[in-house]
């Protein structure tokens, strides 16, 4: 029995016919990025110190990046709701979140949880810091920090603290007072800042641990009184105010911050571009000027240094953690 022959012919001529419409038709190669319009996830309500910070970034970053940059709300758990769900995109550079300073305590606060902020995703930039302004009712019979802590001390048990919610900022910057001065102290948890600072005024709570950002436009009527804040150096906004550490308690920091955070396995060069457009935005006057008029510190910096940032801060808490027993 004969096999018929291979037709060479034709095999050629439609290898040929290929090779033509691969030259005539070129594999295109990825798009640049960006190419489509990118998403920054905020936690928190519309409004809020979060919130407006991602705007005012996301404006300056789209007119510099060619692409519509929109801030998206996803509010709920502590913003746990919007952390989840960037951590879980596509990890392609269009999907990004603006995280605050609780995503630091989550894992010692909340139960299984479905990211974690260190291995979750990768660190872009940290874009500002507010911190910690310690402020006492002008009721209560201190004039500076040492005064405080003896008064404290003087009545174990008696003095309160007030604060936006249980396991928040405020609520472990006092609970760090107490732990670095061994202070006995009441804590009595709001459902948000606003309601701490108008008990406050009126006496009815005698400290807080107010954010530069809400503590600028509340101090300037004199009630409630600044006596430290919590941070390496006295902030430029209120120069008359000491650092913790200048009042007699080193190593006392507590601060909010806010910073962009992309999902884990998310390209280097698109981290790059990103943390580049966070640095440009940040050095323009105008961002710059707004964000420090409303009492915070413009960061910046690189990717490694808002990595090695999380990891100290993460620590730190921790550490707090182990004496505050909360759970959400």
């Amino acid at each position: 029995m004969q096999f018929p022959r291979p037709r060479l012919g034709v095999a050629t001529g439609v290898l040929l016919t290929l090779g033509a419409a691969l030259v005539a038709h070129p594999v295109h190669a990825a798009e640049p990025y960006p190419s489509q319009p990118i998403r920054i996830v905020v936690g928190y309500q519309a409004g809020g110190p979060t919130d407006l910070t991602a705007r005012l970034v996301a404006n300056a970053m789209q007119a510099s990046m060619g692409q519509p940059i929109i801030v998206e709300n996803k509010v709920g758990a502590g913003s746990n709701i919007a952390s989840e769900y960037v951590a879980a995109a596509a990890p392609d550079g269009y999907t990004l979140l603006l995280a605050a300073a609780p995503i630091t305590m989550t894992r010692y606060l909340y139960k299984n949880l479905k990211f974690d902020v260190q291995k979750s995703f990768e660190p872009i930039a940290n874009v500002m810091n507010a911190p910690a302004v310690l402020a006492v009712s002008k009721t209560l019979p201190v004039t500076d920090l040492k005064s405080l802590i003896a008064l404290a001390k003087q009545k174990p048990g008696k003095l309160t603290f007030g604060s936006s919610g249980l396991g928040g900022t405020q609520h472990l910057a006092g609970e760090l007072l107490k732990q670095k001065a061994g202070l006995d102290m009441l804590h009595v948890p709001y459902k948000g800042a606003s309601g701490a600072l108008t008990d406050l005024m009126a006496g009815n709570v005698d400290m807080v641990f107010m954010t530069s950002m809400s503590a600028l436009p509340a101090l300037k009527s004199g009630n409630p009184r600044p006596l430290a804040v919590g941070s390496k150096k006295r902030l430029p906004q209120m120069p008359d105010v000491p650092t913790m550490d200048e009042s007699g308690l080193p190593g006392f920091e507590a601060d909010s911050w806010n910073g962009l955070l992309a999902p884990a396995g998310t390209p280097a060069p698109i981290l790059d571009r990103l943390n580049a457009e966070v640095n440009k935005a940040l050095a323009s006057p105008a961002v710059r000027e707004k964000l420090e008029a409303q009492g915070a510190v413009v960061v910046g910096g690189s990717r490694q240094d808002f990595k090695n940032y999380l990891k100290h801060e993460v620590d730190r808490w921790g550490t707090v953690f182990k004496t505050v027993k909360v759970s959400l």
